[in-house]
Parts: structure tokens; C-alpha cells; sequence
């Protein structure tokens, strides 16, 4: 029988834990807004795995993981990266994407040939650098103040500090250098100067994050919160407030989700910062599924309500291409829809056109007729194929562009078929 749980014990056994957890992902998700906004995710990646050479020399050469050596390394390691991919792409004239490729796979090889090779001589688990050791952080402490504090969580605590420190004081040319590094550049801003800033602070954040999570896991906690949060907002500061938000809550609910379940903490934040994207990918208000389905319904019952008034009207014009009663369900839904909104008349007989449907049709059957209009101008068409184009486009035209076709094709009243063109509502009569 399991002992009994109690809060005290949580406090000391996994507090510190899902506290370490949360300061790591808010500094890469704080890092990874930037990375993410300037297309350089695969670059955070790179990074991300071709500091480990560096790490493991340097605690070859005395320094501990977490500690202050090795995170020189790791940034000496980083730059290297950086150099290795633009002589590449600048002698070698390898792509940059394949160019990053190859130099964070070959490095992150190196590192890990290194780690193994000298595991008698470094206190650094090869298994560790990969998946990190979550659960048995609160068991490498130091004194502060004379309270017991993980090692790691102190370590993530000071990067991110001095990440949010650095980015805020270069915010402007950050974000200047993210969206247009041409014109800041004309402008005479750092944008080299910036780059290596932002590349340095990815090289903390994950080292600060390898005993933690490992050298997997941090990609995703650079990439995915703001990969997430940027599909929910679209200003760059609450992207990155967002970020860390989800950064934070993910680091939380992955934990206590893995101690439930007893499986990886660091996997298990990794799996629900998936989810969080998928959920946005589902809900984001502008570019979620739901939205883009709900714009594709709305816009398909416009273009119904606009075809039925457009029958109506040309009904109107020749009562012999009157329709019938048929047309099922959805007619009667779309004439219903267009009576109840003042657009048809369905008092006695036949659905009738009111005032605003019919200049509602208008507008439909003018865009209709100028676009065949000019197609039998410029476009070599058989005078039967003008139709489905037309058709197409006359929900799309506004009164800007039926204007512009209207004095690119002249003083033309009819269409190539001999029908009348109506006007705009403002215009006279012919």
C-alpha cells in the first residue's frame, strides 16, 4: 500500500521541482518569441544541441553543469554554430536551413561522442543531457540566506533574469531587426549586435535548461509557447507575455500530469505544450480551424442569399427565366433567411424582390456583367465560357474595382450577351 500523500511532502519533493520547471520555460519561451517571430527556430535548435560540445569540455575542464564555466562554454559553443553555418553558406554556398542542419547534428554528434567517451573523467550523464533530471533536482541544493534552493533553480532564475534584462533594454532593436533588418540596418540600428545578443541569451536559456529537461525538450519549450501564443494574439509583447504564460502552465500541468502517471516530467511537459497548440490551431480567433470553417460557412451563405437575389432580379428583368418552386431545403432557408432581413417579399404568389434586395441584386448582376464585360475585351473566351468566371468573382468585386472595369471596358451598357448592365446605386439611368 502507497504511503499516504500529504501537502509537506509534496512541498519538499516536487515544489522545487514544477518551480525549476516554470523559471526554464519562462526564459525559452521569453527567448523563443523572438526566435520564432524572425524565422529562426531551426537556429534556436541548432543552438539548443550544438552547445554540448562545449559543455562537456567544459566540465572536463573543471566546471560544474549549471555553474558559471559552463555556461561560457556553452555561448562560446553557440557562436561557433553561428560562425560554422555562415561560412558555409557564404564559401560553401549551402543553404542556411541546410547549412544549420548540418552543423548542430555534426556538433550535437561530437558532444555526445565526447560525453560518452570520457564518462569516467566528467560527472555528466549522457542520458541526462538528453531527457534531463526533472524529479531529482530538489536533491542538488545550495545555502542562499540559509534556505535550501535546487541548484537548477537557482541557475534558471539568475538567466532568466539577466535575459529579460538584456531583451528589455534592446527591446527596440529586437523588434526593429525582427520584422524589417534591412531598414533598421538603413537606420543604423546594431542588427548584428542584436543577432548575437539574441543568439547568446539562447545559448543561456538552454543551458540553463539542459539538467532540468534536457537538450530535447528545451527545442520544444523554445519553440512551441510562442509558436502557440503567436497564433492567439498578434502584438509582440502580449505574444511574448502569452508565451511565458503558456510556458509556465504547461511546465506545471506536464508535471503534476507526469507525477500522476508516473512518467517523464520533462516528456510529459513536452506532450502538453503539444496539446496547447493543437488547441490553438483549433481556436485562434483569425487563423484557428473553427474561425477559417466559420469564414467558409458565412462566406458560402452570403453567396447563396446574393445568387437567390440575383435570380429574383433577373427574373424581374425577363419573367420567362422565372424560377420554379424547386430547389429544396436550402432555398427555402436561404428565401426565408432574405424575407426575415427585409430583402424578399413573401406576403402573396411569388417570392418578390423589396427595395434593398433589389439593390443588393443589382449590385450582384452589375459585378456579374462588367467582369464578362471586360473578359470578352482582353480575354480570348468563347462567348459561352464567360459565365462560370463571372459567376465566380461577382460575389468579390467592390464598388472600387466594378469602377475600374467600368472605365477600362467605356461607355458599355450590355454585356457580350446583349444584356443590360445595371448602374451603380449613385449613378443615373443611361
Amino acid at each position: 500500500m502507497e504511503p499516504a500523500f500529504t501537502w509537506a511532502e509534496f512541498g519538499l519533493l516536487h515544489g522545487w521541482a514544477i518551480a525549476t520547471a516554470a523559471v526554464v520555460a519562462a526564459g525559452c519561451a521569453l527567448v523563443g518569441t523572438l526566435l520564432v517571430v524572425r524565422r529562426m527556430s531551426l537556429l534556436g535548435d541548432a543552438i539548443s544541441h550544438a552547445v554540448l560540445p562545449g559543455i562537456v569540455l567544459a566540465v572536463l575542464a573543471g566546471g560544474r553543469p549549471g555553474g558559471g564555466f559552463v555556461l561560457v562554454g556553452a555561448v562560446a559553443a553557440a557562436l561557433v554554430t553561428v560562425l560554422l553555418v555562415q561560412t558555409l553558406r557564404r564559401e560553401g554556398g549551402l543553404a542556411e536551413d541546410s547549412g544549420t542542419g548540418v552543423v548542430f547534428t555534426t556538433l550535437f554528434a561530437v558532444g555526445v561522442v565526447l560525453a560518452t567517451a570520457l564518462a569516467g573523467r566528467i560527472d555528466l550523464d549522457p542520458g541526462c543531457i538528453l531527457y534531463g533530471i526533472l524529479e531529482l533536482v530538489p536533491f542538488d541544493t545550495v545555502s542562499v540566506a540559509g534556505v535550501d534552493v535546487p541548484r537548477a533553480f537557482l541557475t534558471g532564475v539568475i538567466v532568466l533574469g539577466v535575459v529579460a534584462a538584456c531583451l528589455a533594454a534592446t527591446w527596440k532593436e529586437q523588434v526593429f531587426t525582427a520584422f524589417d533588418a534591412d531598414a533598421a540596418r538603413a537606420l543604423g540600428l546594431p542588427v548584428a549586435a542584436a543577432t548575437v545578443m539574441l543568439l547568446v541569451a539562447t545559448a543561456l536559456v538552454t543551458v540553463a535548461s539542459f539538467e532540468a529537461v534536457g537538450a530535447i525538450i528545451v527545442v520544444t519549450m523554445l519553440v512551441v509557447p510562442a509558436a502557440t501564443a503567436e497564433l492567439l494574439v498578434r502584438r509582440l509583447p502580449a505574444t511574448a507575455a502569452l508565451a511565458v504564460g503558456i510556458g509556465v502552465a504547461a511546465a506545471i500541468l506536464g508535471y503534476l500530469a507526469a507525477w500522476r502517471l508516473d512518467v517523464s516530467a520533462a516528456g510529459m511537459i513536452a506532450v502538453v505544450l503539444g496539446i496547447f497548440y493543437a488547441a490553438a490551431t483549433v481556436a485562434a480567433p483569425d487563423d484557428g480551424a473553427i474561425a477559417r470553417l466559420a469564414a467558409r460557412m458565412a462566406l458560402a451563405w452570403r453567396i447563396a442569399c446574393e445568387d437567390a437575389l440575383a435570380v429574383l432580379w433577373r427574373a424581374e428583368e425577363s419573367p420567362a427565366a422565372a424560377p420554379g418552386s424547386a430547389g429544396g431545403w436550402m432555398r427555402w432557408l436561404v428565401l426565408a433567411w432574405l424575407a426575415a432581413t427585409g430583402r424578399v417579399a413573401r406576403d402573396r404568389g411569388p417570392p418578390r424582390l423589396t427595395a434593398p434586395g433589389r439593390a443588393e441584386a443589382e449590385t450582384v448582376v452589375r459585378s456579374h456583367r462588367l467582369w464578362e464585360a471586360w473578359l470578352g475585351r482582353h480575354v480570348d473566351l468563347p462567348l459561352d465560357h464567360l459565365h462560370p468566371p463571372a459567376e465566380w468573382i461577382e460575389h468579390h468585386l467592390g464598388a472600387e474595382v466594378r469602377g475600374r472595369i467600368e472605365a477600362d471596358v467605356g461607355a458599355e451598357v450590355s454585356d457580350p450577351h446583349g444584356r443590360a448592365i445595371p448602374r451603380e446605386p449613385s449613378q443615373p439611368d443611361a
